[in-house]
């Protein structure tokens, strides 16, 4: 997951531009949406958002086929069902590594699902099955617990729903749980993103959110938020009205520069249609910084630790607003 720092740029730039020409100028150029300033907001509660990771991390690794994993399911269900309109499981089988046979599930709960416009929230729910990057090798198959990488972005949009279920928006929002985001080996693409694949490949037809938002690696407490290099791409409005909204509320954690660009599941959602951005501590990436507590990143050091809750409040302040100022122009 949000592997590739190098690689992979060179070889989706010309994948994801070959698929962008064929978009219809007009879609960035003439928007059928804009942002005005709504001064009634719920509040956002970093605290609830902390608390919602540290309850998925309490099953352990949420990896597939695991115990952890069946109780994050079934934790997560029902909390969507207490805030969304309908929740629909979207199960799939997956055959993964020296033939495992994987229970994957994507979890969607919709609000205002007559709604035509509509746009999607999203992060991934599993957590990774190896600690790849860990400094002690014999800890390197061990699963993570992943507070961070999933817990954190689960986390954030479980606290949005209670917010949605009790102070409606006039358009659509679809909240999306990704599974097997994380499963793939190192370097292996195809065994990543298995739930935005699976998702982007069953869309129902008729389906065709306006855009989606994808968190991950929204937790740590000293988080930095570049534009990430294929959002910047595919759907630079979406891009700068977020990062403009973390601007005007003195959000320093959002850059104002374009950074590298990450394999993730935007990309599925990117090349089924749906323009899609991603929120993501791209430097956490590789277990590579200077800053050594943030080298836990595929390890067994990514728990409840590195998690912040002014971070998480931020992510969810700067969310909040863009959702309530969001308005369609049809």
């Amino acid at each position: 997951m949000k592997n590739f720092l190098v690689l992979i740029p060179l070889f989706f730039f010309v994948v994801l531009s070959s698929c962008q020409k064929d978009k219809p100028e007009e879609q960035v150029s003439k928007p059928l949406y804009l942002l005005k300033e709504n001064s009634q907001l719920p509040e956002f509660d970093g605290k609830n958002a902390y608390l919602q990771i540290e309850k998925q991390v309490s099953f352990g690794s949420r990896t597939p086929n695991s115990s952890g994993h069946a109780k994050a399911l079934a934790y997560l269900q029902s909390e969507l069902k207490k805030y969304a309109d309908e929740v629909e499981l979207q199960p799939f089988a997956y055959l993964g590594y020296d033939g495992e046979k994987l229970a994957l599930t994507n979890i969607i709960g919709k609000f205002y699902p007559a709604a035509k416009n509509r746009i999607i929230l999203a992060a991934h729910w599993d957590s990774r099955p190896r600690s790849e990057q860990d400094k002690d090798s014999t800890k390197r198959n061990l699963p993570i617990l992943g507070a961070n990488d999933g817990g954190s972005g689960v986390g954030v949009l479980l606290e949005i729903a209670r917010l949605i279920k009790n102070q409606k928006v006039d358009y659509g929002i679809d909240i999306v749980l990704f599974d097997g985001e994380d499963y793939g080996m190192h370097n292996d693409l195809s065994n990543f993103c298995l739930g935005s694949k699976y998702f982007s490949a069953k869309l129902p037809q008729g389906y065709a959110p306006v855009f989606g938002i994808l968190l991950d690696l929204v937790g740590d407490k000293e988080a930095v938020f570049m534009k990430e290099g294929y959002s910047y791409q595919y759907a630079p409005d979406i891009v700068n009205m977020v990062w403009g909204i973390a601007s005007r509320l003195g959000v320093t954690q959002f850059v104002q520069q374009v950074g590298p660009a990450i394999y993730d599941d935007h990309i599925p959602l990117n090349q089924a249609g749906i323009r899609t951005i991603d929120i993501i501590d791209i430097d956490l990436v590789g277990a590579n910084s200077p800053n050594k507590r943030r080298n836990y990143w595929h390890t067994q050091s990514d728990n409840m630790e590195n998690i912040g809750k002014e971070t998480l409040q931020n992510v969810g302040d700067v969310l909040t607003h863009f959702i309530y100022s969001l308005q369609f122009k049809i």
